[in-house]
Parts: C-alpha cells; sequence; structure tokens
C-alpha cells in the first residue's frame, strides 16, 4: 500500500568507535521483479522518505533485475519523478562489469572507510536543501504558530504561561503518538484518521486520555500527582 509506511528491508550497519555502538550506514529497499525501478515513481519516494528520515546520505533501490543508488539528503516529494536523486543505475547484465564501482561505494571497507560520505560530499550542493533535523524544527515552528493562534482565538482568557505550556504539551502529545505509530506500538494512521469527520480535537484528546491509561509516560499529565507543578 502506498499510503503505509513501514521500516526499510535491510539496514545496513558498522560499528561506531565514537559512539561506542552500532551506526546505520545506508538503507536497501527491495521489490518484486515486477516493479518497474527505473520508471516507478513511488518506490523511489519511499526508499528517499526512509533515508532521508534517518539522515543516511545514500541508499539502495532493487529488484536484482536493476538496481538504482540515491542520494538521500535532499527532501523526498510524491511528485518528484524516480530519476529524481537518482546517481546510479544499473541492470543485472552491467553487474558484473560495474563491480568495481560499486564495491568502492558499498563493501564493507569501503563504507568502513568514509566512501559514501565522501561520495556524498563530492555531489554538487543545492540551494535551499534541509537535513531532515532542520526540515524538522521548521514544521514544528510552523505547528507551534498556527496552533498557538488558534487556541488564543478560542481562549482568550489564557495568559501567555497558560498558552505556550498548552501549545507544547499538545506538540509534544502528538508527536509521542507518531513515533509510536512508527514503531508499532500505536496503531499506524491513528492520528491522521482523525481528520476525517468531525470534533477532530475533542477524539484528539480522547486519543490522550486513552494513551495516559496505556503509557503512563509523563507526557499525558491530566490529573494532579506529587511533584508535578500542574496538569
Amino acid at each position: 500500500m502506498e499510503g503505509k509506511i513501514k521500516n526499510p528491508d535491510y539496514s545496513f550497519r558498522l560499528f561506531d568507535s565514537s559512539i561506542g555502538s552500532m551506526k546505520r550506514k545506508f538503507f536497501i529497499e527491495v521489490k518484486r521483479p515486477s516493479v518497474n525501478i527505473e520508471a516507478g515513481a513511488y518506490p523511489a519516494f519511499q526508499l528517499r522518505r526512509y533515508a532521508w528520515s534517518a539522515d543516511l546520505p545514500i541508499s539502495i533501490l532493487t529488484d536484482f533485475e536493476e538496481l538504482s543508488v540515491y542520494y538521500c539528503l535532499s527532501r523526498p516529494d510524491r511528485e518528484d519523478k524516480p530519476a529524481k536523486s537518482r546517481i546510479m543505475y544499473l541492470r543485472y547484465d552491467q553487474y558484473a562489469e560495474r563491480w568495481p564501482e560499486i564495491a568502492a561505494l558499498f563493501s564493507r571497507e569501503a563504507v568502513l572507510g568514509g566512501s559514501l560520505d565522501r561520495y556524498a560530499r563530492s555531489l554538487p550542493q543545492k540551494r535551499g536543501e534541509k537535513r531532515v533535523d532542520a526540515a524538522l524544527l521548521d514544521d514544528i515552528s510552523k505547528w507551534w504558530e498556527t496552533l498557538a493562534k488558534n487556541i488564543a482565538i478560542r481562549n482568550p482568557e489564557l495568559d501567555t504561561a497558560s498558552l505556550n505550556y498548552s501549545v507544547q504539551a499538545i506538540i509534544d502529545r502528538i508527536m509521542f503518538l507518531r513515533i509510536c505509530e512508527d514503531r508499532g506500538i500505536e496503531r499506524y494512521m491513528r492520528l491522521k484518521d482523525l481528520l476525517e469527520g468531525e470534533r477532530v480535537y475533542a477524539r484528539l484528546f480522547e486519543l490522550f486520555q486513552q494513551a495516559d491509561e496505556r503509557h503512563n509516560s509523563g507526557i499525558f499529565h491530566f490529573k494532579p500527582e506529587p511533584g508535578r507543578d500542574r496538569p
């Protein structure tokens, strides 16, 4: 299903001594041989979305008959053509001839030596390109402004401190639930489904209350609790 986000098929990791643990280096998304890798827009978007969200510079899309390598630090758009950000495309009958080129990027030794980061830095930088962390901060700022205006109009009695608290609490709760969806802890698309129908905020608040009972995370704070200043 095109609308459903899942995890990429394969995540390749190497031990990183600077953080003392395994670190993701690139993804491989594998499709059925019947999928047209060269001309299919959605598979390319799907892979680029996975890798962009994980801040990975390079990743691979393949159905074994074809192999596409994508630069993934540019924010993907569902309307992008399949060739957008594609930096290599091969068919199976080219693998043997081009193997040195593939190995120079993706062999264990090459990746350990920083091949993917070096290759990404060698590509022309695009104006306006945003990494995932910067794009997320921009999005949150826009949500914050929109939500603050909306709450202030409907609750003119709120002072600035109460308004700020309310806005931040709502955003924190939504992001918590969205992360839970992505990790399979909550049903996927549960938040988005709220947009279908009326009483959107009332139904969202019901989710918050259910999450308070289920997760007991402290982020859903509706009742007075010892050691907490305000619900």
